[in-house]
């Protein structure tokens, strides 16, 4: 072969051929930087915190080593994903993750997880469309990903978070009956069930009900781009109920560990597939008060404190990051744009770049 042919293809032929083809962003509302972290708090096991009698908990979760402690409490994502991806935000190891926006609730948190930046119209959580075209619908405004970008929730919310009217993605609330795409048997059962079965809270639903209808609509669909959001985490740090909290918090990661091996058995995603696991918004902390970790807003110290974790054959397997540059909730819209092939920076110059470290070398 020529010399000069020879070095054409090896300068046109990419080091890493990118494997990513499908993704799913997950993200458990206000699930706190520290119990991801440093697992279980056992100071918070009181009858104020409904975490009484504590022995339960103790005997499900309580371990003196820190990394027992927590892999405990989410397993998957101390096995699998501290071992094959990256995560990050563990302030105790200089690795710090947060929000952008000011206001530190769940529909600003989300608009700048999928738009890439603040949203400054966006200051609540009232039902208004978001004003801006997030990384989900730009994909699917492109032909490879028309009719394959879902969304999935357990708040009536989603549906202006993702603008589903303007965008044309497909957004289930956990609520409503969902009725777009293939439907099985498994998902008209789930919809009885939603109807048939009493909320708790007046704008949401049980995790169990839109996690087991979006792992059925997966199977039946294969969507490339998926959100699911699980909401049990926040809702029950709400009401102080830091039982509840941390079994939510143990679900979400059982969840997520089935969705994962799901996807290494199908044809579909096995080895073309990238999660990333997010929150919305961090919480108060404990230190502050008896019940600070309750809430989340502006005012509370603490809330703009996130993490990311993210497992893909294209993400290096770097692990629990430490000592690292901050890195922020507005990286994830261009991080899921860039693992997909495509440049949401350049559609949209208002967010911020991908997290580098999270893209496979070039």
């Amino acid at each position: 072969m020529p010399k000069l042919l020879l070095l054409i293809l090896l300068f046109s032929t990419p080091l890493h051929a990118q494997q990513t083809q499908n993704l799913f962003l997950i993200i458990p509302d206000g699930l706190r930087w520290q119990e991801v972290f440093r697992g279980m708090d056992s100071s918070m096991l009181t009858k104020e915190n409904k975490a009484e009698p504590a022995a339960p908990l103790r005997e499900a979760f309580w371990f003196e080593d820190l990394e027992a402690r927590r892999r405990a409490l989410m397993p998957f994502l101390w096995t699998t994903v501290a071992t094959e991806g990256q995560i990050y935000g563990n302030r105790d190891k200089n690795a710090p993750s947060r929000v952008t926006n000011p206001y530190h609730v769940s529909y600003p948190g989300y608009s700048e997880v999928i738009c890439g930046f603040a949203e400054f119209s966006i200051t609540n959580n009232t039902k208004i469309p978001n004003p801006n075209v997030s990384v989900f619908e730009f994909l699917h405004a492109k032909p490879n990903f028309a009719g394959k970008v879902a969304a999935f929730g357990t708040w009536d919310t989603y549906p202006y978070i993702f603008n589903s009217l303007r965008s044309g993605i497909l957004v289930d609330d956990g609520i409503a009956p969902l009725t777009r795409g293939t439907l099985t048997p498994t998902i008209e059962a789930i919809n009885t069930l939603r109807k048939e079965t009493p909320r708790r809270w007046s704008s949401a639903h049980f995790d169990s009900l839109s996690y087991r209808a979006a792992r059925e609509w997966i199977a039946a669909n294969t969507p490339r781009l998926c959100f699911i959001g699980l909401g049990e985490t926040d809702e029950w740090a709400h009401e102080g109920d830091y039982a509840n909290y941390l079994k939510a918090a143990h679900r979400s990661d059982a969840y997520i560990r089935e969705l994962w091996d799901f996807c290494q058995s199908h044809p579909t995603y096995k080895g073309t597939t990238t999660f990333i696991i997010t929150t919305d918004h961090g919480r108060g902390d404990h230190d502050g008060g008896p019940t600070a970790w309750f809430n989340h807003n502006a005012q509370t110290p603490g809330c703009e404190a996130i993490w990311i974790a993210i497992l893909g054959p294209d993400t290096p397997a770097l692990g629990e990051r430490r000592d690292t540059s901050e890195v922020t909730q507005a990286q994830i819209a261009a991080t899921i744009a860039a693992l997909l092939g495509e440049d949401y920076n350049a559609a949209e110059p208002r967010a911020a770049k991908p997290i580098a470290e999270a893209l496979p070398s070039r």
